[in-house]
């Protein structure tokens, strides 16, 4: 693949207005104007390089965009306050009453519950698919299907899509692909694939420190301006907008997830096979074993690894809350949700990120009460990481 996803990052350039190596932060909600005229023509969209008012845009904000825009290989971008934002807004951009949507049966807890509980409200019909099975996908559009929507790989499963194939479908059926990328960024470049749009929780791996909110919409520079649009817009008229200073703090986090991923890829990869020989029941799309491992080899950027996510099965919600403590208390990670910090952080998806799924969905999917979904953190020694995760199981008889 010729697409180098790091290195348009690299050759991005923005200076300060003093000439700092950062652009400055635009710390305005609102901007004025030398004249009415231009101020009308701002509002109707025809003053480029014209600000109005930070929820249509900032300078901040279309930096970052700039810059999520070129990672992902998509015309534009367009930043939201959170992950979810950009989830909502590219859906009700794209459906009206009466559509459908298909989409994957494991993704996260939110999404799930956005299009089972919150969409139905508004006539939107979705179904929930086994998104490894191409002909089932295909058999469950209708006429009035609008998107098929997955994840590149599932929260919390870890299934890999075959984007490829998908992408063939959409197009096939006049479908907008909708990939959400969170657990794979640099990893996986879906635009390259043929996805339309793609969407991130920038809160994760892209910012990297657990300390900021933040979405993204990558898409063609005609859906970004439509979802902007003052007058039908979803993500102008839903109002999730990103502050300025926040995007400014991503950005700068941005620069360094080549190397982030690396590792974190790195040591997932080490901590899986290590678990795996112990008899541990371990999924990670880095193993042989992965059902979808030849799949991912084919749509990788090999050079940032399989990810830093990874599953273990330890049989029984009561061992696994027991193991995530025991491991909390030797300073191995934190019993938290989200993912992509320094530090490891597990949790058991079932009662947390998709607690959301009812329980019989999550046993029909392979959801099971004793699962731990790692995010697995920058440890500089992952052997010792390991033996002391290794020996946390011993001493719980996990192993």
């Amino acid at each position: 693949m010729n697409f180098k996803p790091a290195d348009q990052i690299q050759d991005l350039q923005y200076f300060g207005e003093f000439g700092g190596v950062n652009p400055s932060i635009s710390d305005s909600s609102t901007y004025t104007f030398l004249s009415a005229k231009t101020m009308f023509d701002t509002f109707e969209g025809n003053a480029d390089g014209c600000y109005l008012y930070s929820r249509h845009s900032s300078p901040s904000n279309l930096y970052l965009g700039k810059a999520l825009a070129a990672m992902e290989g998509t015309e534009a971008a367009h930043v939201t306050a959170s992950g979810m934002g950009a989830i909502t807004a590219t859906l009700m951009q794209l459906c009206k009453f009466g559509d459908h949507v298909v989409c994957s049966r494991t993704i996260y807890g939110g999404t799930y519950a956005l299009l089972k509980n919150f969409t139905s409200g508004f006539g939107i019909k979705t179904s929930f698919i086994n998104i490894l099975d191409i002909n089932a996908v295909e058999a469950a559009i209708t006429v009035k299907t609008k998107v098929l929507y997955c994840e590149s790989i599932s929260n919390p499963l870890l299934e890999v899509a075959d984007i490829k194939a998908l992408a063939e479908l959409a197009k096939k059926h006049k479908l907008k692909l909708v990939i959400d990328n969170t657990f794979s960024p640099l990893s996986i470049s879906p635009a390259v694939f043929g996805a339309d749009i793609i969407i991130h929780s920038l809160t994760k791996f892209i910012n990297g420190s657990s300390d900021t909110l933040g979405g993204v919409i990558c898409g063609s520079q005609e859906f970004i301006d439509a979802i902007r649009d003052v007058n039908t817009g979803a993500a102008m008229l839903l109002g999730s907008t990103l502050d300025s200073v926040r995007a400014s703090s991503i950005l700068k986090n941005l620069r360094t997830l080549h190397i982030r991923m690396q590792k974190h890829s790195s040591n997932a990869y080490f901590l899986a096979t290590e678990f795996q020989k112990r008899g541990i029941i371990t999924v990670y799309p880095g193993l042989q074993t992965h059902p979808s491992h030849d799949v991912l080899n084919g749509i990788m950027n090999k050079e940032y690894g399989y990810g830093g996510m990874l599953t273990i099965d330890v049989g029984s919600l009561e061992k696994a809350n027991n193991l995530m403590e025991l491991m909390q208390d030797k300073n191995l990670g934190y019993l938290a949700v989200s993912l992509g910090f320094y530090k490891t952080l597990f949790s058991a998806p079932g009662t947390s990120t998709s607690s959301e799924i009812p329980e019989q969905e999550q046993t029909d999917m392979g959801l099971s009460p004793g699962l731990i979904r790692f995010s697995i953190g920058l440890d500089a020694n992952v052997e010792r990481t390991c033996s002391i995760m290794l020996r946390c199981m011993q001493e719980l008889e996990i192993i």
